[in-house]
């Protein structure tokens, strides 16, 4: 055995390269993506509005040395926070995520890409404050929508043929490279810089994801994409001080990423075929993830279970009044929606009851609706029902929706349901293939897009601010227009 190690210095892995290339070089043409992120800007600020209700959340909040000062420091919405942008994307990021009502995307493996707001937001808002204190120009909500464009392009291919969650990994991983791409970029990053920011995230030990199944499952899900984009920041802006990038982070044998976390698979440890034991890109980075993301607009559920909880609105009225007689529920559904959130026995937790796919069919059954409040544990200790009804649940498989729901062309979230009574009768089966916050329903969804921001903002602020923050967001080119610090003054108290 040689006890010499070659030592050349490799050039950065291509997957780093194709990603530093995009964030650099790219132009983002589409109208649709343009607007689509506009949307998703609303759609996100308003969640993380809403979340401040939550104590379990506001706990996290603030700086971590009471009465800290920061010049130019980054707002938090909703709060009188300025702190500094790694912890003001950890708490952005925090608040956006923690109802699990912001945007998702789902592929073979699944994420919200608005998470990445926290580090942008971040970034923009200190480094905006900043340019105007030296007498340049400010950062401008162009910039904003851009970079989300570019992160939840970043994170949604990287997500669509390669799974994470199969190897035991977390998909928040996405996210610390996605926001690391772009508050390198947001900060002036060159190419050497960018590659070595995003070198340094895929070193990073990552995630596990036992935080978000049975028996385990907990609030880390809520806070897990504000400590992303944290240590994005952080590591962006180690990389603009001149620290070296790792450039065979990904490829290095027996010590980088692929070989160390990617290549086997977590049940069995069996080793995967040579192909798959890295990165596969089933299409160029372009804007096509923004243009199809899926928003969460009726329901703050996981979004494998968005079309069965419109499915069981839809069948209240015929089983409310006789809830007593129903003698089973069948929920028809696909591979994913099984493999995440189908769970028997008692949950833990609201992170455990949102999601669990029974829990979140038998609450609109019932009462008709399904809201954040529902899956508090006041809530559900006062309602045994619940569990009752999730007793005469069984979920099955329908193969059709399974391929679709990887089809690209698709991307369909399937689930039909029935409710059978004692007496032999039977509810009509209510299926319901693409939530209102898919694509193929974004005409119909976006007047329910704002008047669910309408609804968040005006948890936090007084009517005629609320107004004037829909009216802006509603005007594509006067925000695009409008500098990020007055933008984010807007939306602090």
């Amino acid at each position: 055995m040689s006890t010499v190690e070659a030592n050349v210095r490799p050039d950065y892995d291509d997957e780093l390269q194709k990603i530093a290339d995009y964030v650099l070089d790219t132009r983002i043409e589409s109208d649709e993506a343009w607007n689509t992120a506009r949307l998703c800007l609303m759609d996100t600020l308003g969640c993380g509005l809403l979340a401040l209700r939550f104590p379990e959340c506001t706990k996290h909040l603030g700086p971590l040395v009471e009465g800290t000062v920061v010049p130019h420091g980054a707002r938090v919405p909703g709060t009188a926070y300025r702190l500094d942008p790694v912890k003001a994307a950890w708490d952005i990021g925090c608040i956006v995520r923690w109802l699990d009502y912001n945007d998702t995307w789902l592929a073979a493996e699944w994420g919200h890409p608005s998470d990445n707001l926290g580090a942008i937001l971040a970034v923009a808002d200190h480094l905006s404050q900043k340019r105007v204190a030296e007498g340049e120009a400010p950062l401008v909500m162009r910039d904003v929508l851009e970079a989300m464009i570019m992160a939840h392009e970043i994170q949604g291919v990287l997500a669509l043929e390669n799974s994470f969650n199969r190897v035991g990994l977390d998909h928040v991983v996405l996210v610390k490279v996605a926001s690391t791409a772009v508050a390198a970029r947001l900060q002036g990053a060159n190419r050497e810089q960018l590659l070595s920011a995003l070198s340094h995230a895929w070193v990073d030990g990552q995630s596990l994801r036992t935080y978000r199944h049975a028996p385990n499952a907990g609030s880390r899900k809520s806070w897990a994409a504000g400590d992303a984009t944290s240590r994005a920041v952080r590591l962006a802006d180690i990389a603009l001080r001149g620290e070296v990038g790792v450039p065979g982070a990904l490829t290095a044998p027996q010590w980088g990423f692929y070989d160390v976390l990617f290549s086997h698979t977590n049940r069995d440890l069996a080793t995967k075929p040579e192909a798959e034991r890295r990165f596969r890109f089933q299409r160029d980075f372009g804007s096509y993830v923004m243009e199809n993301i899926l928003f969460k607009l009726s329901f703050p559920a996981e979004f494998h279970a968005q079309t069965a909880c419109e499915a069981a609105v839809t069948l209240h009225p015929a089983v409310k009044g006789r809830i007593e007689e129903i003698e089973r529920i069948v929920i028809t559904t696909h591979e994913s929606a099984i493999r995440i959130i189908s769970k028997e026995g008692a949950l833990a937790n609201p992170a455990d009851r949102d999601h669990c796919l029974q829990y979140m069919v038998a609450v609109p059954l019932l009462f008709g609706e399904l809201a954040a409040e529902h899956y508090e544990d006041d809530f559900h200790a006062a309602h045994p029902e619940i569990d009752a009804l999730r007793a005469k649940m069984k979920v099955v498989e329908e193969p059709r929706y399974s391929r679709d729901y990887l089809d690209p062309e698709k991307r369909s979230i399937a689930n039909a349901i029935q409710v059978v009574f004692t007496d032999g009768s039977a509810t009509e089966q209510v299926a319901v293939e693409y939530p209102i916050g898919h694509r193929r329903r974004r005409e119909e969804g976006v007047p329910v897009l704002e008047e669910k921001f309408r609804r968040n903002l005006e948890t936090c602020f007084p009517r005629p601010r609320s107004a004037r923050i829909l009216a802006l967001c509603r005007d594509q080119g006067a925000l695009e227009a409008m500098p990020v610090h007055r933008f984010m003054g807007l939306l602090t108290p």
